[in-house]
């Protein structure tokens, strides 16, 4: 690969290390696409009641705000790359059983709830673990195009696997998706194992419950980080308000289910060209940019509530999708180059925490909301709850002061 001269915006490709953690996250991310649908039906099969997948899922989202905050001491009290071996070990033993389980015909609701808490606790240390070790596989300057292409990845494959899922689901049931991902890990084990990152040297050992509470005060202390992450969490709370609402606009104006499925493709699309912009546009003030980029958002949500047709949403919500993925590559490329590296995945754990916490909250306060208020006011509502902090943010001297140098590097300009 040192050899071959690649495009600029594909330059990471030539770092082993990174190219390793791509090719394998990449080829990881397929069997992740293909799950979402296989549980859900492997659910209602077992246990036919739609209050069993609420029972799963809310397993699963519980399991993940426990880990994350553990997750994220471990990865950085431990070599990153041992952290995330160990849980894509664990999650690929978990779907293997589940799949056992599926096609022996001795699945009951209890496997799904226990095995659903097993694999997201254990994803719940790779998430903060993965995002830190990334800026440690390449050099700074190029961290945001590498986060592009990990972003790309992931976003292809969730335009197709679902889809993918589905036919299966259909032809041969859910098990063989629980297979497939199951040998994905395998895949992202190998490729984590034969990685030779550096380990981080200097840090001082504490005990787990001091380096949580140094993990919360660096976060604390950061008053410009901790306004961003209030931020991102109001435009998570709001834009559940579209993945509500949404679906029932489709319903009743737009001719049903296959509108729906088109406008979820779009946000699909919207991502990958999200992630191609981001592979090229390298912003001066990355996180100003980056937050106006994110109020792109809000056209969905409006589109939605007049409703506009169909194809006026899906290009609205291409435009909004595109936004949101530029501003995650900005941000996870900006972050580790402002905060110290042996904080990084506490702090990142931290960011992720409060974006699977406040979306289920935005769930449960939209249905309320819109049979009190009605569907079209909840969207204006929410659009405006999502535009307003990242607006505000950008007027905060910690971010106005985070700049790019000529040589691609991320710094602080001043006081903070």
């Amino acid at each position: 690969m040192h050899s071959v001269r690649l495009p600029s915006a594909l330059s990471p490709l030539t770092q082993t290390n990174f190219r390793l953690l791509w090719m394998g996250q990449g080829i990881s991310a397929v069997g992740d696409a293909l799950v979402p649908v296989a549980l859900a039906f492997a659910t209602l099969t077992v246990a036919h009641s739609a209050s069993a997948l609420g029972l799963v899922l809310a397993t699963s989202t519980v399991a993940r705000v426990i880990s994350l905050p553990i997750g994220g001491v471990w990865a950085d009290r431990l070599p990153r790359q041992r952290v995330m071996l160990a849980s894509d070990i664990i999650r690929g033993l978990v779907q293997a059983t589940v799949a056992v389980l599926l096609l022996t015909h001795t699945a009951h609701l209890w496997h799904l709830v226990l095995t659903s808490a097993v694999f997201s606790f254990a994803g719940g240390f790779f998430q903060p673990a993965s995002t830190a070790l990334t800026p440690q596989t390449v050099n700074p300057e190029k961290l945001q195009q590498a986060n592009a292409l990990m972003g790309l990845s992931r976003s292809a494959t969730w335009v197709i696997g679902p889809a993918i899922s589905g036919v299966l689901v259909a032809t041969v049931g859910p098990a063989w998706s629980f297979v497939i991902d199951a040998a994905t890990f395998a895949v992202s084990t190998l490729s984590l194992a034969v990685m030779t990152v550096p380990p981080l040297t200097g840090i001082e050992r504490k005990n787990f419950w001091t380096d949580l509470v140094d993990g919360i005060r660096a976060v604390a202390v950061r008053r410009w980080y901790l306004l961003n992450l209030g931020a991102h969490a109001m435009w998570n709370f709001a834009f559940a308000a579209f993945m509500v609402a949404g679906p029932i606009v489709a319903r009743d104006h737009l001719g049903g289910a296959r509108a729906w499925g088109f406008i979820a493709a779009s946000m699909g699309v919207g991502s990958i060209v999200g992630g191609l912009i981001a592979l090229r546009v390298m912003p001066r003030r990355p996180l100003i940019i980056g937050n106006l980029a994110l109020t792109l958002t809000a056209l969905q949500l409006l589109a939605t509530a007049v409703p506009e047709p169909t194809i006026v949403i899906m290009a609205a919500c291409v435009i909004g999708e595109a936004g949101f993925m530029f501003l995650n590559e900005i941000w996870f490329s900006t972050i580790p180059q402002l905060l110290p590296s042996d904080l990084l995945a506490r702090a990142t754990s931290f960011d992720w925490l409060v974006s699977i916490i406040s979306m289920p909250l935005g769930f449960a306060v939209t249905g309320p909301v819109a049979d009190h208020i009605g569907i079209r006011t909840t969207l204006i509502a929410a659009a405006f709850i999502m535009v307003v902090p990242c607006i505000l943010i950008v007027l905060v001297p910690g971010v106005r002061h985070v700049k790019r140098t000529p040589e691609g590097r991320i710094v602080f300009e001043g006081a903070v």
